[in-house]
């Protein structure tokens, strides 16, 4: 039981990274990106043939995913993204979800339909054994406590950026009237261009961090799609912590549901979401004054 706890923790936690850009696109840009699994899957791909092709450690490869995916977002939010910030939100999803299948039909085309194997640095396998009862009895992965130990760390550090920080204090202002922040001085363009690359690149960090675990083919934007979504729709888009309970809860739901119940794992995750959803239909956190 115990194991499980700490699988769908760690679980949560990385679909807690994968997911985040996401919440800040929506929540504090107000723009609907349903291309940003194709950042996590770029990610993915990154590490895979670092690793592969050209020998790169496994923790080098890490931020070269981040940054790989955050200068893609940069391209893409300077010379796509822009133009659909002030559209009706239909239009952004159509757009977004048209460059994801983009996305997929590439990488097929360059990388082949073939799920991408990453093998990990010998420290990362293995597992721990601790308490020796069978009922109680906890056993954690390696790699699955380096992603708890990384996704805790960036969670507190972004937390920290934006509540703390001079360029968190410009990005809410951008976001609640740009134009008054344009009037003292914030370039608006340049703190929206940065949100969304740091988005896109937490993404490709949480894509690189999850290939050994959910699997890494073309394919992967449109899996996990649904996923990202229910994060953001359960734990709403006014702070960080919701999400990170909302995935949390994700991951628990998940690996204790395809235990204990194999055929109705996906059923008791979408069940969740809708008990949720009803009680709180604006997410689990909502800022004073949010709408």
């Amino acid at each position: 039981m115990l194991t499980i706890l700490f699988d769908g923790i760690a679980y949560g936690m990385l679909l807690f990274i994968l997911a985040v850009g996401l919440c800040i696109t929506m929540g504090l840009m107000n723009f609907i990106n349903l291309a940003h699994g194709a950042f996590a899957m770029v990610g993915g791909y990154l590490t895979v043939v670092l690793m592969q092709r050209f020998g790169v450690p496994f923790l080098l490869c890490l931020p070269l995913a981040f940054l790989g995916a955050a200068l893609l977002g940069a391209l893409l939010e300077r010379t796509l993204y822009r133009r659909m910030y002030n559209k009706p939100h239909l239009d952004q999803v159509l757009f977004s979800i048209g460059l994801t299948f983009m996305a997929v039909a590439a990488t097929d085309y360059f990388m082949g339909s073939t799920q991408q194997i990453m093998q990990l640095p010998e420290w990362l396998k293995g597992r721990t054994e601790l308490f020796g009862s069978e009922q109680w009895s906890l056993g954690m992965g390696h790699y699955r406590l380096f992603i708890i130990a990384v996704c805790a760390a960036l969670t507190i550090g972004l937390q920290a950026v934006l509540a703390k920080t001079r360029f968190g204090s410009r990005l809410r202002a951008s976001v609640d009237d740009p134009r008054v922040a344009a009037g003292l001085g914030i370039n608006v363009n340049v703190v929206f261009a940065a949100t969304f690359a740091v988005g896109s690149g937490l993404a490709g960090l949480g894509g690189a961090l999850g290939a050994e675990v959910l699997g890494l083919d073309p394919t992967f934007p449109l899996k996990f799609m649904v996923y990202f979504l229910i994060v953001v729709a359960v734990g709403g888009t006014t702070s960080i912590t919701g999400p990170l309970l909302a995935a949390l809860l994700l991951g628990i739901a998940d690996v204790a549901g395809k235990y204990y119940i194999p055929k109705l794992g996906a059923f008791i995750v979408y069940v969740l979401m809708i008990a949720i959803l009803v009680w709180r239909p604006q997410g689990l956190f909502v800022r004073k004054g949010g709408k």
